[in-house]
């Protein structure tokens, strides 16, 4: 059972109207919108950032975004995001083949060199403590420009705040969510955990 309940989508007409977002990223608004909309402030400016971290102004993908975010959420052991970050990446573009190895990034020829940077990145930004040393920052510099690494840690951040909030909260996980997680983590030790 959540730590609070969700509201209804329609409980707020600016946070329903901002939250359409949601539905191209996911396909549905996700429950933590909803909760965060009992302080409406709160869900409106988190869709805000979300928005702004997740609009693409120089070569990170939307896919990979989602990657990232995957990663992160794994890193930390949020279930529930790890569901809907690789939901996201499915939805843009990321095929089965790429999803179901991204573990194996760093020997993978189905990633870049600029993705498996970007990738170390994920994992070590989002460690605690935080992992981030001189290597991990050449490869991102010999790759991506700072414009794109301010991307990617926005992305990192971003997850690592829905990381602590829906593992706090006991975020109730969407059907979609679900169904995601057993079809495109089947290879992994995901489980729906306490997000019931």
């Amino acid at each position: 059972m959540p730590l609070v309940t969700p509201l209804p989508s329609d409980h707020n007409a600016e946070v329903a109207e901002l939250a359409k977002f949601f539905n191209e990223t996911l396909g549905f608004c996700p429950n933590s919108v909803l909760t965060m909309q009992r302080r409406p402030a709160i869900a409106q400016a988190f869709i805000q950032l979300n928005k702004a971290v997740m609009e693409n102004q120089g070569r990170v993908t939307s896919e990979q975004k989602r990657l990232i975010g995957y990663l992160t959420s794994a890193n930390t052991g949020c279930r529930y995001c790890e569901a809907h970050t690789i939901l996201a990446a499915q939805r843009y573009g990321g095929t089965d083949e790429r999803l179901e190895n991204i573990w194996e990034f760093r020997s993978s020829d189905l990633y870049s060199d600029a993705e498996k940077a970007a990738f170390e990145f994920a994992l070590a930004a989002s460690a605690v403590p935080n992992a981030v040393d001189e290597s991990i920052e050449q490869a991102l510099h010999q790759h991506w420009d700072e414009g794109e690494i301010v991307e990617m840690l926005g992305v990192i951040a971003l997850f690592g705040y829905l990381n602590r909030w829906n593992d706090s909260m006991g975020t109730t996980m969407e059907d979609g969510a679900v169904e995601a997680g057993k079809t495109l983590l089947k290879h992994t030790d995901w489980e729906r955990g306490k997000h019931v």
